[in-house]
């Protein structure tokens, strides 16, 4: 393991909805490069990877809430929510969210 992974003691309630989403995203991508692969018109699948993008925020979203509610609040009980707040601070400098 590397100083970025963590080993989660607590469950996450939405962890079987995101990786439904990823997997409709990963088939989604598939259909996508298909589509660049059958020279398909540029608007269409520009309006595919939009469509992708949306999908990958909302699951950006339900990620972020699912670690707010379970693991910021595990980290306050166990004295540890300065780590997650940077952890946390680190992660949302790559989002626009």
């Amino acid at each position: 393991m590397t100083d970025n992974d963590h080993k989660h003691s607590h469950e996450h309630k939405h962890r079987k909805s995101v990786i439904n989403r990823l997997s409709r995203i990963e088939g989604h991508i598939r259909g996508v490069k298909q589509m660049a692969i059958e020279d398909r018109d540029c608007s269409d699948i520009l309006l595919q990877i939009a469509a992708v993008r949306k999908a990958l925020d909302n699951t950006a979203k339900l990620i972020l809430e699912d670690h707010l509610e379970t693991c910021l609040v595990d980290a306050v009980h166990q004295g540890n929510e300065q780590e997650v707040l940077e952890d946390i601070k680190r992660a949302l400098k790559n989002f626009n969210l």
